[in-house]
């Protein structure tokens, strides 16, 4: 029996071909597979790209699988249909069975099989899960930008904007972020320096021009500044980040009741830092010595839901496995980016934390 798992995300799609018992045969990888994200002509792309690229690494056809699930935001973001890609992959040969699943169950799974669990999740946006049974039952934040993504990179990538403003305007202290966030908005130069008509610096018109030029959800992209900051001891950075790991604490609070193994996955808390420290802090505190897992991508989680849809029994087992076996592949020099999205070139695509 082959399955594949599809971790379809908004910045980029791994595809995993494994066998009945956790082996991997076959990985592929391609750009953002998330219609939201990138729109479904683009997204389909990625998907059949990975894919058709774990297929190949396996010495296999679509044919031979007989289930697939597409763990997404969302799930399949297209209100419950599924013929977006479902009919794209039976004209590629595919007759199984295809299940979309949440990418927060998904990250759960790759680093956990107990039956009672949560998962945090902190990249541009922010959610807890609290897992049952194998199931999602509670849900904390998630909310995006505008109402929630408490202690996300947008929330501390909006701090570290914020603070460039206070201080430009003469409302706040000096902060080591100020230089930062200036030099990435593209701000720079004797001009930066003088005042505008209105008496305002410079900077500050300049900047407040950036920043609204750009969807609000970029501003995500400054939370690096603020670890970077942080490090070098500047007091504006720091309290960022402990607001940032207060918020987190207090969204896995919401979900939680018993006791059980936590799978962390995002780019902030992938990062040492306050965020981090403080979570861990916060479940060793409430739960002891439960396990405390960092995962990277929700691949080896996509490809654990298609074995149990598939009947398989899986267990802690079955997971080393199929983690080790990603591992293994990315290590081997797994291929970068899907025909989709231009030409494939080989490369060392490590896995940054744990395993997949």
């Amino acid at each position: 029996m082959l399955v594949i798992g599809v971790d379809a995300g908004g910045t980029s799609t791994r595809a995993v071909l494994a066998t009945g018992e956790g082996r991997v045969v076959g990985f592929g990888r391609g750009g953002s597979g998330n219609p939201t994200s990138s729109g479904l002509p683009a997204a389909l792309a990625e998907v059949r790209g990975a894919i058709a690229m774990a297929l190949a690494a396996g010495g296999a056809s679509l044919s031979a699988v007989s289930g697939i699930v597409v763990a997404m935001a969302g799930h399949d973001a297209r209100g419950g249909t599924s013929d977006w890609i479902l009919d794209p992959l039976k004209e590629d040969g595919f007759s199984g069975e295809l299940w979309f699943e949440s990418d927060l169950l998904a990250m759960y799974a790759s680093g956990a099989v107990a039956p009672i669990g949560y998962g945090v999740v902190c990249g541009t946006g922010a959610s807890a899960v609290r897992v049952e049974g194998g199931r999602i039952v509670a849900t904390a934040d998630g909310l995006g930008w505008l109402l929630g993504d408490r202690g996300s990179g947008f929330w501390i990538g909006r701090g570290a904007a914020a603070a460039a403003v206070a201080e430009l305007d003469g409302l706040g202290p000096e902060s080591a972020l100020t230089a930062r966030v200036l030099q990435a908005a593209g701000i720079a130069g004797d001009g930066a320096h003088g005042r505008g008509v209105d008496g305002r610096p410079s900077a500050l018109e300049q900047l407040v021009r950036v920043l609204y030029g750009q969807r609000p959800v970029q501003l995500a992209a400054f939370a690096p500044l603020v670890f970077d900051a942080a490090e070098e001891h500047d007091p504006i950075a720091e309290a960022i980040l402990r607001d940032a790991g207060e918020q987190l604490v207090r969204t896995i609070g919401l979900v939680q009741t018993a006791p059980g193994p936590v799978v962390v996955g995002g780019s902030i808390v992938l990062r040492s830092g306050e965020p981090q420290q403080m979570l861990r802090a916060h479940v060793a505190e409430c739960f002891g010595e439960q396990p405390f897992t960092l995962v990277d991508s929700g691949a080896a989680g996509a490809t654990m839901l298609a074995l149990r849809h598939a009947g398989v029994e899986v267990d802690e087992d079955t997971l080393a496995r199929v983690r080790a076996g990603i591992g293994e592949a990315m290590r081997a020099g797994a291929v970068v980016v899907s025909p989709a999205a231009g030409t494939a070139v080989p490369g060392a695509a490590r896995p940054r934390i744990d395993t997949l």
